[in-house]
């Protein structure tokens, strides 16, 4: 259908620096990981595996071949990060990266916080060993950081040698770079798409109506996180136009009286 359907946005192939999509795996089963990648593969560039969900989810091992093996990349989620490092354990965390070949890593300071100096030292020491993306932003919600301060961590970050910068809203999507309603933060998002290139960050989007809002205003190749797994087909088909609340975006005006 969609090779015969005109004005459909063209979407980069894998791997794609644009249009990226990560999914949050909070605790699949082996076979629910499975019957995801049936479906999701060619729309999943990344999987994160949730928060510290990988030390206790029996056989996350074979989901994270099954992922490799469909073509998506998995990292485990900024907590575990968090987790080890409040621990002073660095060194077993890379240890733990090494024993299950995991290339990416997501460094954050969302629970725990790390003096950005820090942060910026961590993310120069795990990009000599693979590829790092950093989230920016706090999960706490009394924790509120200036549109010029969003723009300065990312740009920081990016420098350090992340590949891209998450912008955080937690799996609720009620904070960090959106209201506790859900609703968008307009003066944050704006200021940093002003500053910071899109194709370098990562909007983390859980919710239908702001994944909506960042394709009306970003395009079909904003990159979207943090979305349900059972999320993947309807979120490509808003990227496309081929659901209601994207339906006339992407249509020529003479089509849309």
């Amino acid at each position: 259908m969609m090779q015969t359907l005109p004005f459909i946005p063209d979407r980069p192939q894998k791997p794609r620096d644009s249009g990226i999509t990560m999914v949050m795996d909070k605790g699949l089963s082996i076979r629910e990981a499975e019957d995801f990648m049936s479906v999701g593969s060619a729309y999943t560039d990344y999987v994160k595996l949730g928060f510290g969900t990988s030390l206790i989810t029996p056989g996350f091992e074979k989901k994270i071949a099954i992922y490799k093996n469909a073509g998506a990349i998995p990292y485990f989620g900024g907590t575990l990060f968090e987790a080890f490092i409040v621990r002073n354990m660095f060194k077993e965390f890379v240890d733990f990266l090494d024993k299950n070949e995991i290339d990416m890593v997501e460094v954050s300071d969302g629970s725990f916080d790390i003096e950005h100096k820090r942060k910026l030292e961590y993310i120069s020491k795990l990009t000599e060993r693979g590829t790092v993306i950093s989230e920016v932003g706090s999960k706490k919600k009394n924790v509120v950081y200036s549109p010029e301060e969003w723009v300065a961590m990312m740009k920081s970050e990016l420098g350090a040698g992340s590949v891209k910068v998450i912008a955080e809203a937690r799996e609720s999507g009620t904070t960090g770079i959106y209201n506790e309603d859900g609703s968008i933060n307009n003066k944050i998002i704006c200021g940093i798409a002003e500053h910071v290139k899109l194709e370098n960050v990562i909007w983390e989007a859980p919710l239908k109506s702001q994944q909506a809002w960042f394709i009306k205003n970003f395009g079909a190749n904003v990159n979207l996180g943090n979305i349900a797994p059972h999320e993947i087909i309807p979120l490509e088909s808003l990227r496309l136009g081929l659901r209601g609340d994207t339906f006339f975006q992407f249509l020529p005006e003479e089509l849309k009286q």
